[in-house]
């Protein structure tokens, strides 16, 4: 499975920005899409995930109400929506696959390369 994220910048507190995760290669290894962010120093940290065939998706609390997951199954993409950002928000966003089921884990066995995203207040 190979994964390309886009779609990061520089936006300012309560502005919004929409990232791009387009796969290739999925497997049923791959059934769950997920979104996780990392500040230099800190542990990676789980921000969603959706279900490629259920649509089923699940958050973290820092980000629910603000941020949407989406799939486009024929696109083979996956988008994360950011609304309402916040300086806190500013990190390298991952996308990455794996199977099972929805849910907090920050354990996936496929990655893309991150993308910047910066929030200035």
């Amino acid at each position: 499975v190979q994964l390309q994220a886009s779609g990061g910048g520089l936006v300012q507190a309560g502005g919004f920005l929409r990232l791009s995760c387009a796969a290739s290669g999925r497997t049923s290894s791959s059934t769950i899409m997920g979104w996780l962010r990392q500040v230099p120093g800190k542990e990676r940290e789980f921000v969603a995930c959706i279900g490629w065939n259920s649509g089923l998706t699940y958050y973290a609390d820092s980000v629910k109400g603000r941020f949407t997951i989406s799939r486009d199954n024929a696109m083979d993409t996956v988008y994360l929506q950011m609304n309402s950002l916040k300086p806190e928000d500013t990190a390298v966003y991952y996308c990455a696959a794996r199977g099972g089921a929805v849910g907090r884990t920050t354990r996936y066995d496929y990655w893309g390369q991150g993308t910047l995203v910066t929030v200035s207040s």
